[in-house]
Protein backbone atom coordinates (compact mmCIF):
# COMPACT_ATOMS: atom_id res chain seq x y z
CA UNK A 1 0.00 0.00 0.00
CA UNK A 2 2.46 2.10 1.33
CA UNK A 3 4.13 2.22 -2.57
CA UNK A 4 0.94 3.52 -3.94
CA UNK A 5 1.16 6.68 -1.96
CA UNK A 6 2.11 9.66 -2.83
CA UNK A 7 4.82 11.34 -1.67
CA UNK A 8 5.79 14.96 -1.06
CA UNK A 9 8.84 16.40 -2.67
CA UNK A 10 10.33 16.71 0.72
CA UNK A 11 9.35 13.43 1.76
CA UNK A 12 13.06 12.61 2.44
CA UNK A 13 13.39 15.29 4.69
CA UNK A 14 10.86 14.41 6.93
CA UNK A 15 12.31 11.06 6.82
CA UNK A 16 15.99 12.39 7.85
CA UNK A 17 14.05 14.77 10.34
CA UNK A 18 12.42 11.53 12.02
CA UNK A 19 8.53 12.61 11.67
CA UNK A 20 5.33 10.12 12.08
CA UNK A 21 3.61 9.55 9.39
CA UNK A 22 0.44 9.57 8.44
CA UNK A 23 -1.92 8.95 5.18
CA UNK A 24 -4.07 11.84 3.76
CA UNK A 25 -6.14 12.28 0.73
CA UNK A 26 -3.54 9.58 -0.84
CA UNK A 27 -0.20 10.68 0.27
CA UNK A 28 1.71 9.95 3.08
CA UNK A 29 2.52 13.09 4.95
CA UNK A 30 4.07 13.97 8.65
CA UNK A 31 1.73 13.75 11.11
CA UNK A 32 3.82 15.42 13.63
CA UNK A 33 7.63 15.82 14.35
CA UNK A 34 7.98 16.53 18.07
CA UNK A 35 4.66 15.95 19.13
CA UNK A 36 1.20 17.36 17.79
CA UNK A 37 0.59 19.71 21.20
CA UNK A 38 4.47 21.30 21.34
CA UNK A 39 3.81 22.32 17.64
CA UNK A 40 0.53 23.48 18.20
CA UNK A 41 1.83 25.86 20.50
CA UNK A 42 4.54 27.15 18.96
CA UNK A 43 2.26 28.29 16.21
CA UNK A 44 0.37 30.28 18.74
CA UNK A 45 3.34 31.65 20.30
CA UNK A 46 6.49 31.99 17.86
CA UNK A 47 6.26 30.61 14.29
CA UNK A 48 6.29 26.75 12.74
CA UNK A 49 6.75 25.51 9.45
CA UNK A 50 4.43 22.91 7.08
CA UNK A 51 4.79 21.24 3.92
CA UNK A 52 1.44 20.84 2.04
CA UNK A 53 2.94 20.37 -0.90
CA UNK A 54 -0.22 17.88 -1.41
CA UNK A 55 -2.47 20.88 -2.07
CA UNK A 56 -3.31 20.55 -6.30
CA UNK A 57 -2.76 23.64 -8.35
CA UNK A 58 -5.47 24.20 -11.52
CA UNK A 59 -4.22 26.99 -13.77
CA UNK A 60 -6.98 28.47 -16.15
CA UNK A 61 -5.79 30.65 -19.19
CA UNK A 62 -7.55 32.40 -22.33
CA UNK A 63 -9.59 35.62 -22.85
CA UNK A 64 -12.23 34.23 -20.90
CA UNK A 65 -10.42 32.70 -17.55
CA UNK A 66 -11.57 35.42 -15.78
CA UNK A 67 -15.07 35.00 -16.11
CA UNK A 68 -14.98 31.42 -16.31
CA UNK A 69 -13.67 31.40 -12.64
CA UNK A 70 -16.15 33.21 -11.35
CA UNK A 71 -18.83 31.40 -12.84
CA UNK A 72 -17.46 28.37 -11.06
CA UNK A 73 -17.29 30.04 -7.78
CA UNK A 74 -19.80 31.79 -5.51
CA UNK A 75 -17.12 34.36 -4.86
CA UNK A 76 -16.21 37.67 -6.73
CA UNK A 77 -13.36 36.64 -8.92
CA UNK A 78 -14.08 39.32 -11.75
CA UNK A 79 -12.78 42.64 -9.27
CA UNK A 80 -9.64 40.95 -7.73
CA UNK A 81 -6.46 42.19 -9.45
CA UNK A 82 -3.73 40.86 -10.22
CA UNK A 83 -1.49 39.87 -7.22
CA UNK A 84 -4.91 39.23 -5.05
CA UNK A 85 -6.85 36.18 -3.95
CA UNK A 86 -9.83 35.16 -2.85
CA UNK A 87 -11.28 32.20 -0.23
CA UNK A 88 -14.36 30.57 -2.24
CA UNK A 89 -16.69 27.87 -2.05
CA UNK A 90 -17.36 26.04 -5.34
CA UNK A 91 -20.67 24.42 -5.88
CA UNK A 92 -21.96 21.92 -8.38
CA UNK A 93 -25.85 23.12 -9.84
CA UNK A 94 -27.90 22.19 -6.66
CA UNK A 95 -25.67 24.19 -4.86
CA UNK A 96 -23.80 21.68 -2.60
CA UNK A 97 -19.70 22.40 -2.07
CA UNK A 98 -17.67 20.61 -4.43
CA UNK A 99 -14.64 21.96 -2.36
CA UNK A 100 -13.11 25.14 -1.36
CA UNK A 101 -10.47 26.60 -2.40
CA UNK A 102 -7.96 29.90 -3.18
CA UNK A 103 -8.82 31.57 -6.66
CA UNK A 104 -5.31 33.93 -7.59
CA UNK A 105 -5.10 35.90 -10.37
CA UNK A 106 -2.10 35.62 -11.97
CA UNK A 107 -2.74 38.12 -14.74
CA UNK A 108 -5.47 39.49 -16.55
CA UNK A 109 -5.87 36.01 -18.34
CA UNK A 110 -4.76 33.78 -16.25
CA UNK A 111 -5.83 32.35 -12.54
CA UNK A 112 -4.74 29.47 -10.19
CA UNK A 113 -7.12 27.87 -8.30
CA UNK A 114 -5.35 25.76 -4.66
CA UNK A 115 -8.29 22.98 -4.32
CA UNK A 116 -7.59 19.98 -1.90
CA UNK A 117 -5.78 17.32 -2.56
CA UNK A 118 -8.76 14.81 -2.03
CA UNK A 119 -10.47 16.88 -4.61
CA UNK A 120 -7.85 17.23 -7.93
CA UNK A 121 -9.08 14.71 -10.20
CA UNK A 122 -13.02 15.67 -9.07
CA UNK A 123 -12.58 19.10 -9.63
CA UNK A 124 -10.59 18.76 -12.54
CA UNK A 125 -13.22 16.92 -14.43
CA UNK A 126 -15.51 19.15 -12.78
CA UNK A 127 -13.94 22.65 -14.77
CA UNK A 128 -13.16 21.02 -18.02
CA UNK A 129 -16.34 20.13 -18.63
CA UNK A 130 -18.23 23.40 -18.37
CA UNK A 131 -15.97 25.05 -20.58
CA UNK A 132 -17.73 25.28 -23.75
CA UNK A 133 -19.09 28.46 -23.65
CA UNK A 134 -15.67 30.18 -22.41
CA UNK A 135 -12.38 30.80 -24.24
CA UNK A 136 -10.40 29.27 -21.84
CA UNK A 137 -7.91 26.44 -21.58
CA UNK A 138 -7.48 24.49 -18.24
CA UNK A 139 -4.07 22.90 -17.23
CA UNK A 140 -3.37 20.74 -13.69
CA UNK A 141 0.27 21.66 -12.72
CA UNK A 142 -0.43 20.42 -9.24
CA UNK A 143 3.32 18.35 -9.81
CA UNK A 144 4.94 21.69 -10.57
CA UNK A 145 5.17 23.22 -6.59
CA UNK A 146 6.07 22.30 -3.89
CA UNK A 147 4.16 23.98 -1.10
CA UNK A 148 5.45 25.56 2.24
CA UNK A 149 3.48 26.80 4.74
CA UNK A 150 5.26 29.71 7.66
CA UNK A 151 3.13 30.59 10.14
CA UNK A 152 2.74 32.45 13.49
CA UNK A 153 2.88 35.78 14.87
CA UNK A 154 6.22 36.69 14.48
CA UNK A 155 6.74 35.04 11.34
CA UNK A 156 6.92 38.65 9.03
CA UNK A 157 9.63 39.80 11.27
CA UNK A 158 11.60 36.34 11.28
CA UNK A 159 10.79 35.90 7.38
CA UNK A 160 12.14 39.47 6.74
CA UNK A 161 16.11 38.65 6.63
CA UNK A 162 15.47 36.27 4.14
CA UNK A 163 13.19 38.25 1.84
CA UNK A 164 13.74 39.78 -1.46
CA UNK A 165 10.52 41.73 -1.04
CA UNK A 166 9.10 44.32 2.03
CA UNK A 167 6.63 41.67 3.38
CA UNK A 168 4.40 44.37 5.07
CA UNK A 169 3.77 45.74 1.58
CA UNK A 170 1.96 42.23 0.91
CA UNK A 171 -1.53 42.27 2.27
CA UNK A 172 -3.55 39.53 3.90
CA UNK A 173 -4.92 37.12 0.86
CA UNK A 174 -2.45 39.05 -1.92
CA UNK A 175 0.72 37.66 -3.14
CA UNK A 176 3.79 38.50 -5.23
CA UNK A 177 6.70 36.60 -6.37
CA UNK A 178 10.18 37.35 -5.02
CA UNK A 179 13.12 35.33 -3.24
CA UNK A 180 13.21 33.79 -0.13
CA UNK A 181 16.53 32.86 0.59
CA UNK A 182 18.16 33.29 -3.11
CA UNK A 183 15.04 31.07 -4.11
CA UNK A 184 12.50 32.42 -6.19
CA UNK A 185 9.20 31.46 -5.50
CA UNK A 186 5.35 32.66 -5.45
CA UNK A 187 4.74 34.60 -1.65
CA UNK A 188 1.39 34.10 -0.87
CA UNK A 189 -0.14 35.98 2.58
CA UNK A 190 -2.45 33.37 3.11
CA UNK A 191 -2.61 30.05 5.58
CA UNK A 192 -4.99 27.62 7.44
CA UNK A 193 -4.01 28.20 11.36
CA UNK A 194 -5.97 31.84 12.28
CA UNK A 195 -1.89 33.28 12.68
CA UNK A 196 -0.45 35.71 10.30
CA UNK A 197 1.21 33.78 7.63
CA UNK A 198 2.92 33.16 3.84
CA UNK A 199 2.76 30.50 1.79
CA UNK A 200 5.16 29.90 -0.54
CA UNK A 201 4.91 27.94 -4.17
CA UNK A 202 8.46 26.73 -5.19
CA UNK A 203 9.52 24.57 -7.66
CA UNK A 204 10.17 21.33 -6.43
CA UNK A 205 13.89 20.71 -7.03
CA UNK A 206 14.13 23.91 -4.72
CA UNK A 207 12.09 22.60 -2.14
CA UNK A 208 14.42 20.89 -0.04
CA UNK A 209 16.76 24.03 -0.04
CA UNK A 210 14.04 26.08 0.91
CA UNK A 211 12.82 23.66 3.74
CA UNK A 212 16.21 23.36 5.32
CA UNK A 213 16.25 27.31 5.50
CA UNK A 214 12.91 28.02 6.99
CA UNK A 215 14.08 25.21 9.25
CA UNK A 216 16.98 27.09 10.33
CA UNK A 217 15.12 30.02 11.35
CA UNK A 218 12.56 27.94 13.07
CA UNK A 219 14.85 26.48 15.08
CA UNK A 220 16.86 29.60 15.57
CA UNK A 221 13.60 31.08 17.27
CA UNK A 222 12.48 28.87 19.27
CA UNK A 223 9.50 27.91 16.46
CA UNK A 224 8.78 24.70 15.48
CA UNK A 225 8.54 21.86 11.96
CA UNK A 226 4.82 20.86 12.32
CA UNK A 227 2.76 18.20 10.93
CA UNK A 228 -1.02 17.74 10.08
CA UNK A 229 -2.01 16.82 13.74
CA UNK A 230 -0.77 20.63 14.21
CA UNK A 231 -2.79 21.92 11.20
CA UNK A 232 -5.90 20.56 11.94
CA UNK A 233 -5.72 21.48 15.77
CA UNK A 234 -4.82 24.93 14.48
CA UNK A 235 -7.01 25.49 12.06
CA UNK A 236 -10.33 23.84 14.49
CA UNK A 237 -9.60 26.62 17.07
CA UNK A 238 -9.72 29.16 13.90
CA UNK A 239 -13.22 28.01 12.80
CA UNK A 240 -11.85 27.31 9.80
CA UNK A 241 -13.78 24.36 7.95
CA UNK A 242 -11.92 20.94 6.22
CA UNK A 243 -13.16 19.74 3.15
CA UNK A 244 -15.20 16.06 3.54
CA UNK A 245 -15.61 16.68 7.72
CA UNK A 246 -17.26 20.08 7.86
CA UNK A 247 -18.60 20.15 4.23
CA UNK A 248 -19.50 18.56 1.31
CA UNK A 249 -21.93 18.25 -1.19
CA UNK A 250 -25.11 17.44 0.81
CA UNK A 251 -24.91 21.08 1.92
CA UNK A 252 -24.85 24.87 0.57
CA UNK A 253 -22.55 27.32 1.79
CA UNK A 254 -25.50 29.13 3.88
CA UNK A 255 -25.64 25.90 5.73
CA UNK A 256 -21.68 25.89 6.38
CA UNK A 257 -21.68 29.59 7.69
CA UNK A 258 -20.28 30.55 4.67
CA UNK A 259 -22.93 33.10 3.01
CA UNK A 260 -20.12 35.99 3.08
CA UNK A 261 -18.96 34.01 0.11
CA UNK A 262 -22.09 33.96 -2.22
CA UNK A 263 -22.20 37.14 -4.08
CA UNK A 264 -25.54 36.82 -5.84
CA UNK A 265 -25.47 40.10 -6.96
CA UNK A 266 -22.78 39.50 -9.28
CA UNK A 267 -25.25 37.63 -11.98
CA UNK A 268 -24.88 34.27 -13.01
CA UNK A 269 -22.67 31.03 -11.59
CA UNK A 270 -22.98 27.54 -10.63
CA UNK A 271 -25.50 26.41 -7.98
CA UNK A 272 -27.21 30.14 -7.83
CA UNK A 273 -30.30 29.22 -8.41
CA UNK A 274 -30.47 26.57 -5.95
CA UNK A 275 -28.69 28.41 -3.52
CA UNK A 276 -31.13 31.62 -3.54
CA UNK A 277 -33.69 29.31 -3.49
CA UNK A 278 -32.40 27.79 -0.15
CA UNK A 279 -31.82 31.30 0.96
CA UNK A 280 -35.02 31.83 0.15
CA UNK A 281 -36.82 29.13 2.07
CA UNK A 282 -34.51 29.34 4.91
CA UNK A 283 -31.93 26.50 5.89
CA UNK A 284 -32.93 24.01 8.50
CA UNK A 285 -29.29 23.60 9.94
CA UNK A 286 -26.74 25.73 10.70
CA UNK A 287 -22.66 25.31 11.14
CA UNK A 288 -22.00 25.52 15.16
CA UNK A 289 -19.20 25.78 17.49
CA UNK A 290 -19.57 23.47 20.52
CA UNK A 291 -17.26 24.22 23.82
CA UNK A 292 -17.07 21.28 26.05
CA UNK A 293 -17.53 21.14 29.65
CA UNK A 294 -15.37 18.66 31.65
CA UNK A 295 -13.00 16.06 29.93
CA UNK A 296 -13.83 13.86 26.91
CA UNK A 297 -13.19 15.11 23.14
CA UNK A 298 -16.25 14.96 21.07
CA UNK A 299 -15.76 12.98 17.51
CA UNK A 300 -16.91 13.30 13.84
CA UNK A 301 -20.57 11.31 13.38
CA UNK A 302 -20.85 11.86 17.62
CA UNK A 303 -24.56 13.45 17.97
CA UNK A 304 -25.70 16.09 19.21
CA UNK A 305 -29.02 16.18 21.97
CA UNK A 306 -30.95 18.29 23.83
CA UNK A 307 -33.15 16.85 26.34
CA UNK A 308 -32.53 13.32 24.82
CA UNK A 309 -33.45 15.11 21.23
CA UNK A 310 -31.15 14.61 18.09
CA UNK A 311 -30.91 17.95 17.12
CA UNK A 312 -27.15 18.04 15.09
CA UNK A 313 -23.94 15.78 14.04
CA UNK A 314 -20.66 16.73 15.12
CA UNK A 315 -17.94 17.21 11.90
CA UNK A 316 -14.65 17.97 13.70
CA UNK A 317 -13.90 17.30 17.35
CA UNK A 318 -10.32 17.99 19.51
CA UNK A 319 -8.82 19.38 22.50
CA UNK A 320 -8.35 23.34 22.19
CA UNK A 321 -4.86 24.07 23.45
CA UNK A 322 -5.56 27.39 23.72
CA UNK A 323 -8.56 27.40 25.51
CA UNK A 324 -7.97 24.09 27.71
CA UNK A 325 -11.06 22.29 26.68
CA UNK A 326 -12.41 20.50 23.86
CA UNK A 327 -14.26 21.90 21.10
CA UNK A 328 -16.66 20.96 18.20
CA UNK A 329 -17.93 21.59 14.91
CA UNK A 330 -21.16 20.43 14.61
CA UNK A 331 -24.46 21.13 11.96
CA UNK A 332 -27.35 21.65 14.64
CA UNK A 333 -30.88 22.47 13.72
CA UNK A 334 -31.64 26.00 13.19
CA UNK A 335 -34.37 26.13 16.05
CA UNK A 336 -31.30 25.00 18.17
CA UNK A 337 -28.41 27.35 16.95
CA UNK A 338 -28.55 30.01 19.32
CA UNK A 339 -25.28 31.12 21.22
CA UNK A 340 -25.36 29.87 24.60
CA UNK A 341 -27.63 27.25 24.32
CA UNK A 342 -26.81 23.70 26.47
CA UNK A 343 -26.62 20.52 24.93
CA UNK A 344 -25.14 17.19 25.01
CA UNK A 345 -22.93 15.18 22.50
CA UNK A 346 -23.07 11.66 22.86
CA UNK A 347 -19.50 9.96 22.49
CA UNK A 348 -18.63 6.15 22.47
CA UNK A 349 -17.54 6.30 26.17
CA UNK A 350 -19.79 9.32 27.76
CA UNK A 351 -22.56 12.02 27.20
CA UNK A 352 -20.58 15.31 27.05
CA UNK A 353 -21.84 18.48 28.59
CA UNK A 354 -21.15 21.29 26.13
CA UNK A 355 -22.20 25.10 24.91
CA UNK A 356 -22.87 26.37 21.09
CA UNK A 357 -20.77 29.15 20.52
CA UNK A 358 -19.83 31.17 17.30
CA UNK A 359 -16.25 29.99 15.47
CA UNK A 360 -13.71 31.06 16.20
CA UNK A 361 -13.12 29.77 18.65
CA UNK A 362 -9.59 31.18 18.94
CA UNK A 363 -8.49 34.80 17.53
CA UNK A 364 -4.70 34.72 16.53
CA UNK A 365 -2.33 36.96 14.82
CA UNK A 366 -4.23 36.50 11.53
CA UNK A 367 -4.02 39.75 9.40
CA UNK A 368 -8.22 41.11 8.25
CA UNK A 369 -9.07 41.60 4.39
Amino acid sequence: MEKNLKKSPLHSEHVRLNAKFTEFAGWTLPLEFEGTLREHRKVRETVGVFDVSHMGEIIIEGPDAVRYADFLVTNDVIHLKPGQARYTPMCNEEGGILDDLIVYKLATEKVMLVVNAANVDKDLHWIESHTSDFDVKVHDVSENFALIAFQGPKVEELLQPLSSVKLSRIPYYSFTHGRISGIPCMISRTGYTGEDGFEFYVNPDAAVVLWRRLYDTVKASGGALCGLGARDTLRLEAGYLLYGNDMDESVTPLEAGLSWTVKFEKGAFMGREAILIRKEKGVEKRLRGLVVEGKGIPRSGDLVVVSGEEIGTVTSGNFSPALGKSVALAYVKKEHAKEGTAVEVVTKKKRLKAKIVRPPFYRGSVKSH
